[in-house]
């Protein structure tokens, strides 16, 4: 097959018009979006640590006092005026938001007319680069954010001599100025709002507050050199103004004053001027041809890992806006699931990497000092599917920000858990911003009352550990965050009329049903979701204290609740209930599909042991699309991996095309809309689910492989198991599979048709099970060949 490095580029024949043209670039901590403008260019900057606000303790510490009251109501079947309680006693203050850091402006004049104009992002190397000719000259453009120098680096080139002159000045969004400590250096130092409400909650008189007091706010500094070759660089009025250069490189460096989660920025922060300073220091020695190569080094060494081949490009020579628009009106070009696929993986290195923040609901890319959402963490779906990817496709170091989080979010859940709930353990509600806020936010109990995300974020921890087998990680960081969740939900369940464990008050994440007399409300008891992720908790949980021999007690507490948990139930229409009674949905094609967690990414429900809840799964997504769901591009990426579950291939990839046609934006990103980088992340997993799954303990060696992509290869996908696997098919059937353990483990196999496996060079027995599974002991170190038998 072609060498797939020559697609791995997003293209454009003219500049970025909109902020979701331009093309994303990271560090994990640093952001940019470049437009890649001729004479006018614009880079659009972040920093992961920008945030308003400081710590502050947001609990409410009146709402237990109405807990009683709000499950008397339900218990009654009053479910609008448990909610009405809820929403007036319970509730909390909303979150803080991510902030711009700033914009980084390139004016020049050009001479002549401007041709051979090219705007490409080469994930092969994490560079974009911008090139035209214009005057008889050819001008060349490159930008990237290294890294390990933590900086965003711009160079200038031009194959005729003193071409290059231009003036740069800095801007933010926020209360700044700008200044200069040498004729080459370009310095702006601003300061955060000490509030940002959310756009949408207009109730709030004050949107967007600052003090004038210096003591609060978060302070940040950002600092621009030039390093030229030829010609002069001066500070003019504000600007750093580049003349007749034969070659030119900007280092741009920034830093903020966040110390931490519980320390005041403005009273108790780093010192962003000497921050920025030292890195500039080590920096600023070395040569631009130094820099790239450890960026490209570093960078490489994490997205060359895996590699997905679907043939070659159906439309080779057309740029990506193009490629895609081709979509709406064409079949889908496999070779841009690829792409897209790839895209993915580049986004989550570029906005994840350890000792950062995690991705937030845009990664590390905003313009907005009110965005969506405020551009917070939120966990009833959105930051669990930011890293649905990190584990199989072969990315585990930046899952640890997630991680991080975790263990921050468990020291203010814990207080959240013992003034909301009188609760053990830790909990934390459906919106976390960088503070750890954990309580409820305001607004609708829908989405504002939900306990439930130290279950879902934990589970996290435990695939971390599934897929790398690391028992340190496990001992020392997982499973202590795992076992407090889980002290959490053993206070807080408890017993219905049948002896049933349940939780209450609860909701299915933002969804409303219709109750018996006809009133619309979102809160009851015991959801289907509530009930599968705790037991994944508890399942998780006790199979960590087995592998690590402690805690007997206590697991045996968990093993007697989970088996009282309510179980599953189907519905009057043959659907996976989602709530306690079977109520009919206010909203039947509702964006989440939050009761169908156990099915994916939990593991409740297998298809190949779960046949009956399995088909009242496919009946809910059928309901569901039936009725328009889907519609955003989280909740398409979701359906892309639940079909994939159900090894209904045809449908997954129906999905895929969906979210392409409907909801990517042509610069790949993807639309809820607006912006929302989940879609991103979560198709690139639903992409890899279609081809490998190993959640059923076991290897489902393409198990949604669809006739779209009869041909192709994959490499590098990890497994559950400590695996590593390549896959190789033609005429939408296996040729070759290479399995490489890291562990001393059994490795069970399913494929549709017999296999033979053999080890350097020799065969290797197979046991073949009653479930139609190939089952071969495995060495660590070595590496399994997997051929179908003739």
């Amino acid at each position: 097959m072609l060498d797939n490095r020559n697609y791995r580029k997003l293209w454009y024949k003219q500049p970025a018009s909109e902020w979701v043209e331009s093309l994303p670039i990271g560090s994990g901590r640093l952001g940019g979006m470049v437009f890649g403008g001729i004479e006018h260019e614009r880079i659009q900057l972040n920093e992961d640590t920008l945030w308003s606000g400081r710590p502050k303790d947001k609990n409410n510490y009146t709402a237990f006092n109405y807990l009683a009251e709000a499950r008397e109501f339900i218990f009654a079947g009053e479910y609008l005026k448990a909610q009405r309680l809820i929403e007036k006693h319970m509730l909390g203050r909303y979150t803080e938001s991510y902030q711009p850091l700033g914009n980084l402006y390139i004016d020049s004049k050009i001479e002549g007319q401007v041709s051979e104009y090219r705007r490409e992002l080469d994930l092969n190397t994490a560079v974009v680069t911008v090139s035209y000719a214009a005057g008889g000259a050819k001008y060349v453009r490159q930008v990237f954010c290294s890294a390990p120098d933590q900086a965003v680096v711009i160079r200038f080139t031009c194959d005729q001599a003193h071409k290059i002159s231009f003036k740069a000045r800095l801007a933010s969004s926020h209360r700044f100025k700008t200044g200069s400590e040498a004729d080459n250096q370009l310095i702006l130092d601003g300061r955060c709002p000490v509030y940002t409400a959310p756009s949408y909650a207009k109730e709030i008189e004050h949107q967007i507050i600052y003090e004038d007091d210096v003591s609060q706010g978060m302070n940040y500094r950002i600092l621009v050199q030039a390093n030229l070759r030829g010609g002069t660089a001066e500070i003019n009025q504000g600007k750093l103004e580049v003349k007749n250069a034969d070659q030119v490189t900007l280092i741009l460096i920034a830093a903020t004053s966040y110390n931490g989660f519980d320390k005041n920025p403005a009273l108790e922060g780093k010192e962003p001027k000497k921050l920025c300073a030292d890195m500039m220091q080590r920096i600023s020695n070395r040569t631009y041809e130094q820099i790239l190569e450890e960026h490209v080094k570093d960078y490489q060494a994490l997205f060359s890992r895996v590699e997905l081949n679907l043939g070659e490009p159906l439309y080779p020579d057309l740029p990506t806006d193009q490629w895609l628009a081709q979509v709406k009106t064409a079949p889908l070009d496999p070779a841009l699931v690829a792409l897209y696929f790839d895209y993915g993986r580049y986004l989550l290195i570029a906005s994840s990497r350890p000792g950062t923040q995690p991705a937030n609901l845009q990664g590390i890319w905003n313009e907005h000092v009110q965005p969506p959402w405020s551009s917070n963490y939120t966990t009833n779906i959105n930051v669990e599917m930011n890293y649905w990817l990190a584990e199989v496709c072969n990315l585990a170091e930046c899952h640890t920000p997630l991680f991080d989080m975790i263990e921050e979010l468990a020291v203010t859940g814990k207080k959240t858990a013992e003034v909301h709930y009188k609760c053990r353990g830790w909990a934390t509600n459906h919106n976390v911003d960088l503070w750890r806020h954990a309580a409820p936010v305001g607004g609708s109990a829908r989405w504002a009352f939900w306990p439930m995300a130290s279950a879902w974020l934990t589970q996290h921890l435990w695939e971390h550990y599934a897929f790398g087998g690391d028992i340190n990680f496990l001992k020392q960081r997982a499973y202590p965050l795992m076992k407090k969740a889980a002290l959490f939900f053993l206070d807080w369940l408890i017993l219905d009329k049948d002896g049933n464990l349940i939780t209450c008050p609860s909701t299915s994440p933002e969804n409303d049903f219709v109750s018996e007399s006809g009133q619309r409300a979102a809160i009851s008891c015991g959801s289907t979701m509530d009930m599968s992720l705790i037991w994944e908790l508890f399942t998780n949980c006790t199979e960590a204290s087995r592998i690590l021999d402690i805690d007997s007690d206590f697991r045996h507490e968990l093993e007697g609740a989970r088996d009282q948990l309510l179980p599953l139930r189907i519905g009057c229409h043959g659907q996976l209930q989602e709530w306690y009674y079977d109520f009919e949905e206010a909203e039947p094609g509702h964006r989440h599909v939050s009761h169908l967690f156990g099915l994916y990414p939990g593991k409740q429900i297998l298809k190949h042991k779960h046949p009956v809840l399995s088909s009242a799964c496919e009946v809910t997504l059928k309901r569901r699309i039936e009725n328009g769901g889907g519609h955003t591009g989280w909740s398409c990426a979701w359906l892309i991996c639940l079909f994939a579950r159900l090894e209904k291939a045809e449908s997954a990839y129906e999905y895929v095309e969906t979210l392409l046609r409907r909801s990517t934006y042509n610069n790949l990103f993807d639309a809820h809309p607006p912006f929302q980088i989940d879609g991103n992340f979560g198709g690139t997993a639903g992409i890899a689910e279609m081809l490998l799954q190993s959640h059923a303990d076991e290897l489902n060696i393409l198990p949604a492989l669809p006739q779209a992509w009869s041909e192709g290869y994959v490499t590098g996908l990890r497994a559950r198991g400590g695996f590593e696997v390549d896959i190789y098919w033609e005429h939408s059937e296996l040729t070759y599979a290479k399995i490489r353990s890291r562990l001393d483990s059994t490795c069970r196999i399913r494929y549709k048709k017999p296999i033979k496996v053999k080890c350097c060079g020799q065969m290797v027995e197979v046991e073949q099970n009653s479930d139609g599974l190939c089952v071969i002991t495995t060495a660590a170190g070595s590496v399994y060949e997997i051929e179908p038998l003739n």
